[in-house]
C-alpha cells in the first residue's frame, strides 16, 4: 500500500486545503466508525482499514477504546456505519465457557468495548461490517457460537487457517453460498481467494442469520442479516482492498452504499413526522407499565428514541366478551383504566413525550424533541350500547376506535364474526354518525367487508384502517381486497400496513420486512402514496423478520429508498396522510 505524501509545503496545502468546497450534506461521504485495537496503552488501527474506507468513499472515524456508555452513545449516535476491526482472542467466558489450552491472549477490556460498540449500534440499526475477530464477535452479540481454537475443537480435517505470507496475498479459497447478498455483489461468483489470520472462529451462526461462505474445510467465512446491513467476514479485505484487489473493494464500497443510504434515511426521519398508527403495548402490562424503559414490550422512548420514530397510536385493546349489561360495563371500565394508565406516562417523562390529540400538537411535539403518544380502542365493545360513552372517550383524548375485534359486536360484524347483523347494525350506524360529529376516527380493521362498505355509505368523513394490509398478497380475512382499498381511497382514506406476520405472508414464519414493502408497492400501484402508511401492531404479536420492535421501523425507510421513493412521497407514508385524515375528522371540532 503506498499512501501518497505532498511535498512539505506549507502555503501551497493550506491554499488546497482552502480551496475544497464541501458537497452538499447528503453528499458527503458518511460516517464510518473503526473500532480500535488497544496495543501499549494506545487505541489504534492499522492504515489499511482507514485506506479501504477512504477509498470506497466513506470518511473514517477511529473509535476509541473505552468502555464509558454515554461517551460510546454520544459516538455512535454521528455513525452512519461500522466496523468491526480484527485482533487478538475473545474471553470464552463471555459465552459462559472457560478457557481451553488452545486459547491464546486476550483482552476483556477490548472484547467489552467492542461488546457494548455492537449493541449501540445493533439498537440504532447502524450498517455493521464485521471483519475476522469482528465477524466472531458481531456473531456471538446475535447469539451465536465460537471455536475458540479451531484446531483443537473442529471435528473435520482444517486447511491452514493462518498465513506467514503478507496479509495482501490471499492464502486459500472460500466457497460462496448462493442467493445470498455477498454471492450477489460478487456477481455470482461460486469461490473467491482470501486471506487467512486466524485460529478462533464462528461456530454455530447466530439465530436469524444466514451463512454466506465457507472454507473448503467447512469453517465459516462469512454470515450476513436476511434483511439488513449487518454482516461479517472472517478474512482480513482491508489488506487486499488497500492494496489494489477489486473484489475486497467492492465489499467496501457496498458497505459505504449502506451507509450513506442510513444517512440519508436518518436525515429524513428528522426533517418528516413518523407515526406508527397501531400499538398494543397497553395491553401487555395489565397493571402498570412504564414507558421509560427497555422492559419486556416493543414499544418505549428508548426504542423510539433509536428508530426516530416521532409518534405511536396505543390503544386501549378489549378482547370481545360477553355482552351483558354487566360485560359492557367492565369492557368500557377496563377501556377506561388502560388509557389512563397511558396518559400517566406524561407525568412520568415530561420532558421526552406527551400525550397529543391533534396534529398541531403531534408537530408540536416534534419540534420540541419530544416523542408523541396518542390514544385509541380497539373493539366498539367498549361503547357498549351506551352511545354517550363515545363523547365520555372523546374527553378522554381517544383518537380512533376500531369497531370491532375477532367477533361481531352491537356495533357491527367482524371480519371474524358470523355475520349477525350483515354490516352494521341499527346502534353502529348511530355510533358513525356520534364519531363523526364528535371528530374521531373511525378504523375499519378487523371489520367484516359489509360493515366495511357499510361505513364507506354512512360516514360523513374520510375513514382508515389502521392495521390492515393486501389481501391480494396474503389471503386473509383480516386483509383488504384490492377493490376494498380503491374504496377507501376513494373516500380519503388510508390504508396502514400491519405487520403482522399472519397478514404479510402465507408462510408465516418467512414473513419480513421485503413482505411488508411488496405490500406498499401494492397498495401505492392501486392508489397512489396518498392513501397508504404503517400500523405496526407491535405488542399485539406484530413482527417480521428485520422490523419487530419499534426501534427497527426506520428499516422501512432505508428499504424505500432503495425501491426509489421520494422524500415527498415517505413523508406521506410515514404520517402525512394519517394526519391528512385526522384533520379532516377533527375538522369540525378543531
Amino acid at each position: 500500500m503506498n499512501t501518497p505524501v505532498r511535498i512539505p509545503d506549507l502555503e501551497k496545502l493550506f491554499r488546497e486545503v482552502d480551496s475544497f468546497i464541501p458537497g452538499r450534506e447528503n453528499n458527503q461521504p458518511p460516517l464510518i466508525g473503526i473500532s480500535a485495537n488497544r496495543k501499549d496503552g494506545l487505541s489504534c488501527i492499522a492504515d489499511p482499514y482507514v485506506q479501504a474506507v477512504v477509498s470506497a468513499g466513506g470518511a473514517p472515524v477511529l473509535l476509541p477504546v473505552i468502555t464509558d456508555i454515554p461517551a460510546l452513545t454520544a459516538l455512535v449516535n454521528t455513525l452512519d456505519g461500522i466496523i468491526l476491526s480484527g485482533g487478538g482472542d475473545i474471553n470464552p467466558l463471555f459465552l459462559h465457557e472457560e478457557p481451553i489450552p488452545g486459547l491464546q491472549d486476550i483482552d476483556t477490556f477490548r472484547d467489552e468495548y467492542d461488546l457494548i460498540l455492537l449493541r449501540l449500534a445493533g439498537n440504532r440499526q447502524i450498517p455493521m461490517m464485521g471483519i475476522c475477530r469482528g465477524h466472531q464477535l458481531m456473531n456471538i452479540a446475535f447469539g451465536g457460537s465460537m471455536y475458540q481454537d479451531i484446531r483443537t475443537q473442529a471435528e473435520e480435517p482444517l486447511i491452514k487457517h493462518s498465513q506467514q505470507q503478507p496479509r495482501e496475498f490471499p492464502s486459500h479459497s472460500v466457497i460462496l453460498t448462493p442467493d445470498t447478498t455477498l454471492h450477489a455483489l460478487l456477481e455470482g461468483e461460486s469461490k473467491i481467494v482470501v486471506n487467512s489470520i486466524h485460529h478462533q472462529a464462528v461456530k454455530e451462526v447466530a439465530p436469524g442469520f444466514r451463512e454466506t461462505a465457507l472454507a473448503p474445510d467447512g469453517i465459516n467465512e462469512g454470515f450476513e442479516h436476511p434483511e439488513k446491513p449487518v454482516w461479517g467476514i472472517q478474512w482480513h479485505p482491508e489488506t487486499m482492498a488497500a492494496n489494489g484487489d477489486p473484489t475486497m473493494s467492492k465489499l467496501f464500497k457496498y458497505h459505504i452504499r449502506q451507509a450513506h443510504l442510513f444517512k440519508q434515511t436518518r436525515a429524513i426521519h428528522s426533517s418528516i413526522l413518523t407515526i406508527d398508527s397501531h400499538t398494543d403495548t397497553p395491553m401487555i402490562f395489565p397493571g402498570n407499565f412504564d414507558l421509560g424503559i427497555k422492559q419486556g414490550g416493543k414499544v418505549n422512548l428508548p426504542y423510539m428514541e433509536e428508530g426516530h420514530i416521532d409518534a405511536v397510536f396505543m390503544v386501549a385493546y378489549i378482547p370481545q366478551g360477553a355482552r351483558d349489561d354487566d360485560s359492557l360495563v367492565a369492557a368500557t371500565t377496563y377501556a377506561t383504566e388502560r388509557l389512563q394508565e397511558v396518559k400517566r406516562q406524561e407525568t412520568l417523562y415530561p420532558d421526552r413525550m406527551g400525550i397529543a390529540y391533534t396534529p398541531t400538537e403531534v408537530l408540536r411535539l416534534k419540534e420540541q424533541g419530544r416523542k408523541a403518544v396518542l390514544l385509541g380502542i380497539e373493539n366498539g365493545y367498549a361503547i357498549g350500547k351506551d352511545i354517550n360513552n363515545i363523547s365520555k372517550f372523546k374527553e378522554a383524548g381517544v383518537s380512533y376506535i376500531t369497531l370491532c375485534h375477532n367477533g361481531d359486536n352491537d356495533l357491527c360484524d367482524s371480519a371474524r364474526g358470523n355475520r349477525e347483523w350483515g354490516g352494521l347494525s341499527p346502534f353502529g350506524k348511530e355510533v358513525i354518525a356520534e364519531m363523526n360529529r364528535q371528530g374521531i376516527m373511525i378504523d375499519l380493521s378487523h371489520a367484516s367487508e359489509d360493515t366495511f362498505y357499510d361505513v364507506l355509505q354512512y360516514s360523513r368523513k374520510p375513514v382508515i384502517a389502521s392495521h390492515s394490509s393486501a389481501r391480494a398478497l396474503c389471503d386473509h380475512p383480516r386483509n383488504l381486497t384490492d377493490e376494498q382499498i380503491k374504496a377507501l381511497a376513494a373516500k380519503d382514506g388510508v390504508v396502514q400496513v400491519c405487520l403482522y406476520k399472519g397478514f404479510i405472508n402465507p408462510e408465516e414464519e418467512k414473513a419480513s420486512l421485503s413482505d411488508a414493502i411488496r405490500h406498499i408497492n401494492h397498495i401505492v400501484s392501486l392508489v397512489g402514496t396518498s392513501h397508504v402508511g404503517i400500523g405496526s401492531d407491535f405488542d399485539g404479536d406484530g413482527e417480521l423478520i428485520g422490523c419487530s420492535a419499534t426501534n427497527e421501523l426506520i428499516n422501512i425507510t432505508m428499504r424505500l429508498l432503495e425501491e426509489g421513493y421520494a422524500k415527498d412521497d415517505i413523508e406521506k407514508i410515514w404520517g402525512g396522510n394519517l394526519l391528512r385524515v385526522m384533520r379532516s375528522v377533527q375538522a369540525s371540532e378543531y
